[in-house]
C-alpha cells in the first residue's frame, strides 16, 4: 500500500507520487501570487480524531483518466488525486491507497470495510446504504457521446431501440437504468472499451462527464465521435464517500474540502487536461484537435447557460397560472405555509382573503368562454393592482382567488377586501354589465393549522355568497 498525504512535505519527496512535485510547485506559485490557502478549521472532536488516526484507507477508480487512475508504480494520480492531496494536507490525515483491479472491486472493498474512503463519486440511493458523503469536491456535466452521424439527443426518453454502454458500476448507469427504460444498457470493463464499442458500432452511444469527453476526444483524436447532448438535470457532483461507521472522518474531510478554492480547482484541471505536444507531431492535427477541444468546452458552457434559462422559465411556468399570470395554487400553498410558519414562530399577524366572482357562469353563458377568459385576465390584473406590494394574490381555482396578507390583522384584511370589492364594482370589464365579487376573511389564531385558517376563510366566503353577494364576511 502507498501512503499519500502530509508526510510528503517533510524532507525529500521519497515515497510521494511524481505528480506531487508538480502540485507542490503549483502551491508555491499560488502563494507567491498572493492567493493563500488556510488549514481546515476543525472542532475539538475532529482534532482529537486526527490525533488518534493519522491515516485513512482509500479506494479509487484505477482507470478514470483524467479524473483519476493508478499508474504502473501503484500511485494515485489525476484531478481527484491532486484534490485529495490538498484535503489531506489541510486536515492532517494521510491516505493509504488500497490496490484494486477496477471500480467494481473498489466498491466491494468499501462495502466489506477494507477501505474507509472512496474518492470522487456521485451520491446515489444505493450508495447511501453504506456511505456518508462530503460536500461536492468537483462539479461536471454528463454528456452523450455518439458517432458523428447520430442526431442531437434533445430528450433521451424519445429514443427507441438504441443502446448505451457504460463501464460497470457507475452512478450514471444506475440513473439511466431507472429513468430511461427505453434504452438498452450494455456494460464493459473500462472507459476505453466503451468508446471503442461506440466507434465500432457495437453500441449507439456512451456517456461521459464533459471533462472526460473533451479529454478523450482531444487526446485520442476521436474525430468520428461527437458530443450529442446532455443528460437532463443530472450533473456529476463528485464527492468523497466515507463508510457510515466513520462519521467524524467524513466531517474532518468535509472541512478540508471547504478550503479548496475555485482557482485551485482550475489550476488542477488545466494541469491534467492539457496535452503535451511531442517533437514531430503533426501541427495541423494538433491545431484541429485544439479547435475541437475549444468548441466542445464552448458548447458545454453555452449548454449550461441555456439550460439554466430554460430551467428558470420552467420553474416560473410550473408556479404560474397560464391564463391570469398570477401565482397558481401550488405556489400559493408554498407561500401560505411559509407565512403560517412565520406567524406561529414569531407571533406575527397573518390573514387571508378568499374571493369568488359573483355570477361568473353567466358571463360564460352569455358572452362565451373567450370573453370569460378575458374577464378573468382583467379581474386578476385589477386585484394585483389593488393589493399592497407585501401581499400575494393567486388563482385558487376557476373563478376563486386567494390573497395572502402577511403582517396584517383581521380588521386590516377586511378593509383591504372592501377596497377590492369597490374596485371591481367600479371597473369597466367591457362586457356591457356591472360585476361584483364576494369575499371571506380569516386571520391566524394561536395554534391554528393551515387547514383551519383556510376553512374559516372559505366559510366566510360561503356566508357572503348566501347573504346577498358583493360583501365581505369575517370569521
Amino acid at each position: 500500500m502507498a501512503i499519500i498525504g502530509p508526510q510528503c512535505f517533510q524532507g525529500a519527496q521519497q515515497g510521494c507520487p511524481p505528480s506531487f512535485a508538480g502540485w507542490l510547485l503549483a502551491a508555491v506559485m499560488l502563494l507567491a501570487s498572493g492567493t493563500a490557502w488556510a488549514m481546515a478549521e476543525l472542532t475539538p472532536e475532529q482534532r482529537a480524531y486526527v490525533a488518534a488516526h493519522k491515516t485513512a484507507t482509500l479506494c479509487v477508480d484505477p482507470d478514470w483518466v483524467p479524473f483519476e487512475s493508478v499508474n504502473a508504480r501503484g500511485e494515485h494520480e489525476g484531478i481527484a488525486a491532486d484534490l485529495l492531496r490538498l484535503v489531506a494536507e489541510r486536515v492532517g490525515i494521510a491516505f493509504t491507497l488500497v490496490p484494486t483491479r477496477d471500480w467494481d472491486e473498489s466498491l466491494a472493498a468499501s462495502k466489506e470495510g477494507r477501505c474507509q474512503v472512496l474518492s470522487f463519486l456521485n451520491k446515489t440511493a444505493l450508495r447511501d446504504e453504506w456511505l456518508l458523503f462530503t460536500d461536492p469536491v468537483f462539479n461536471d456535466s454528463n454528456v452523450f457521446i455518439t458517432r458523428e452521424e447520430h442526431p442531437f439527443i434533445d430528450d433521451p426518453a424519445s429514443l427507441t431501440g438504441e443502446s448505451i454502454v457504460f463501464p460497470s458500476g457507475t452512478a450514471m448507469e444506475e440513473r439511466v437504468r431507472s429513468e430511461y427504460p427505453n434504452l438498452r444498457i450494455l456494460t464493459t470493463a473500462s472507459e476505453a472499451e466503451a468508446l471503442d464499442m461506440v466507434q465500432d458500432r457495437k453500441a449507439d452511444m456512451t456517456m461521459r462527464s464533459l471533462i472526460v469527453a473533451a479529454y478523450a476526444i482531444r487526446k485520442q483524436g476521436l474525430f468520428n465521435l461527437k458530443i450529442a447532448g446532455r443528460l437532463p438535470n443530472f450533473a456529476n457532483n463528485l464527492r468523497v464517500g466515507v463508510v457510515k461507521s466513520e462519521p467524524v472522518l467524513r466531517d474532518v474531510l468535509n472541512a478540508g474540502v471547504a478550503t479548496i478554492t475555485p482557482q485551485e480547482r482550475g489550476q488542477i484541471i488545466n494541469r491534467h487536461v492539457a496535452i503535451n505536444v511531442q517533437t514531430g507531431t503533426d501541427k495541423a492535427l494538433v491545431l484541429k484537435v485544439s479547435v475541437v477541444f475549444a468548441v466542445v468546452l464552448c458548447l458545454g458552457f453555452l449548454w449550461n447557460y441555456k439550460l439554466k434559462k430554460y430551467n428558470a422559465e420552467l420553474t416560473r411556468l410550473s408556479q404560474t397560472d397560464l391564463l391570469t399570470d398570477l401565482p397558481n395554487r401550488r405556489r400559493l400553498m408554498a407561500a401560505f405555509e411559509a407565512e403560517l410558519e412565520r406567524a406561529k414562530r414569531y407571533g406575527r399577524p397573518f390573514s387571508v382573503i378568499m374571493l369568488d366572482i359573483d355570477h361568473f357562469k353567466a358571463v360564460n353563458d352569455a358572452l362565451g368562454h373567450l370573453a370569460g377568459d378575458r374577464f378573468l385576465i382583467g379581474f386578476a390584473r385589477l386585484v394585483r393592482d389593488t393589493i399592497r406590494l407585501t401581499d400575494m394574490a393567486g388563482r385558487w381555482g376557476g373563478e376563486e382567488f386567494l390573497v395572502l396578507c402577511p403582517e396584517t390583522g383581521r380588521d386590516q384584511a377586511a378593509h383591504l377586501a372592501g377596497r377590492i370589492l369597490a374596485a371591481v364594482a367600479a371597473h369597466d370589464f367591457d362586457t356591457g354589465r356591472t360585476h361584483t365579487v364576494s369575499a371571506g376573511v380569516s386571520a391566524y389564531e394561536a395554534a391554528d393549522t393551515g387547514d383551519a385558517l383556510l376553512s374559516r376563510a372559505d366559510n366566510a366566503l360561503y356566508k357572503s355568497k348566501h347573504t346577498g353577494r358583493n360583501r365581505v364576511s369575517v370569521l
